[in-house]
């Protein structure tokens, strides 16, 4: 286990509350991961900020004696703060880490993790299964995440997958308690005349949104080499909370295909994790 720790960056860095972090290494974390490198100038130097605040309040594991180096903690950092960035106030640039606030602990593997699950049917049988996981973000609870994954985020950014920003997705859409979707939202939000309003027109687009992404899904699962499946992960269909974290990890990695794709969604994305600055 790895106690991510002030002391572990090197001396010769730009400094943030008494952490510092080496040049080389943050050029290092653009490099591997495009999608971060063409970021704007002020939005690189605001996810510097929040990903080493990031790392001075987590504490990362590896878990089955995986060692978790200085350039493995920041990957999945400044992946994680990437959504954060445009909600960053601008009187009180740290506070955008509130999202984050419910847990510590971040657990890495090497690669994939069965997990044990239990289900009971309408019949009241219950099913006991394993199901291989990527990542996964607990309500107030640690995330876990695949290594190998992350580590491969630059390359499957073309096809809109990053399961950082997905497992942290879900911490932001459970932040109000409920994994639905709906991040909580601020009266005014899309017109609204209250934080309940804007929930309820959030949730109506989205599932309009999800209704037809599943609809697609669908027709090329039934019709297969006839119908083309649709560019987002299919596992989007599970349920509106994992479409609402499929989206976001595509629109932060591949934002123009899902635009494309998708320009209700990504304009609903936009509308929420840019709100100052627009669509990206």
């Amino acid at each position: 286990m790895l106690s991510w720790l002030r002391q572990k960056f090197s001396p010769t860095a730009t400094r943030t509350d008494g952490l510092r972090l080496a040049d080389e290494l943050w050029l290092g974390t653009l490099a591997a991961y495009p999608f971060l490198e063409t970021l704007d100038p002020a939005a690189r130097g605001r996810l510097r900020e929040l990903s080493m605040a990031f790392l001075r309040e987590k504490e990362f594991h590896g878990a089955a004696g995986l060692a978790v180096t200085d350039s493995m903690a920041l990957a999945v950092a400044a992946q994680a703060c990437l959504p954060l960035v445009w909600l960053t106030p601008a009187a009180s640039p740290m506070a955008a880490l509130q999202w984050y606030d419910d847990f510590v602990g971040i657990v890495l593997h090497r690669g994939e993790v069965l997990a044990r699950r239990e289900v009971t049917d309408e019949s009241g049988v219950v099913h006991h299964y394993r199901e291989a996981l990527t990542g996964e973000a607990m309500d107030g609870g640690p995330v876990m995440l695949s290594w190998s994954d992350v580590a491969n985020a630059g390359a499957t950014a073309e096809e809109g997958y990053n399961v950082v920003i997905h497992e942290f997705a879900h911490k932001i859409d459970m932040r109000d308690g409920e994994a639905d979707g709906c991040p909580p939202l601020p009266s005014g939000f899309l017109g609204s005349t209250s934080a309940s309003q804007a929930r309820t027109l959030w949730l109506s687009r989205l599932q309009a949104e999800y209704d037809r992404f599943s609809d697609r899904v669908a027709a090329a699962q039934r019709f297969a080499g006839l119908v083309e499946m649709p560019w987002m992960d299919p596992y989007a269909a599970q349920a509106p909370s994992e479409f609402f974290a499929v989206a976001v990890e595509a629109y932060f990695v591949n934002p123009r295909r899902l635009a494309d794709e998708s320009p209700g969604l990504h304009n609903l994305l936009a509308s929420f994790f840019r709100p100052a600055e627009g669509p990206i």
